[in-house]
C-alpha cells in the first residue's frame, strides 16, 4: 500500500492511509489477531459475516428490481469554506475589476 505525501502535509496523507487500510479491512483483521478467538466465537462472527452478506445482496437485488427504492446521492464533497480563486474572491463570476483597466479614465 502506498500514499504520497504532497506539499509536506502528512496528516493529509496519514488520512489517506487509514480510509485505505479502512476499505482494504486490516483494522477489523488486526482486532481478530489482537487476542485469540475460540472456535464457537469464529463460527458466529462467520455465520454473522454470511448473513450480513446476504442481507445485502438482497437489498442491492431488490434495488436493481425496483421493489425498494435506491439510496439517495450523497452531495459531492465540497472542501471546508469552498474554493476560492484569487480572480474570484467571493466565488461569484464576474472577475475582479484591474487597475490597468481603461473604465475608469
Amino acid at each position: 500500500m502506498q500514499v504520497f505525501v504532497r506539499d509536506n502535509n502528512v496528516d493529509q496523507a496519514l488520512k489517506v492511509l487509514k480510509k485505505k487500510m479502512q476499505r482494504e479491512g486490516i483494522f477489523r483483521e488486526m482486532r481478530q489477531h489482537g487476542a485469540y478467538e475460540k472456535p464457537s466465537e469464529r463460527r458466529n462472527r462467520e455465520r454473522a459475516e454470511a448473513i450480513r452478506r446476504a442481507r445485502k445482496l438482497a437489498r442491492k437485488k431488490a434495488q436493481r428490481e425496483g421493489l425498494i427504492p435506491m439510496p439517495k446521492a450523497k452531495p459531492a464533497l465540497s472542501r471546508p469554506g469552498g474554493f476560492r480563486s484569487p480572480r474570484f474572491p467571493a466565488g461569484g463570476l464576474a472577475p475582479l475589476p484591474s487597475s490597468t483597466s481603461s473604465a475608469g479614465k
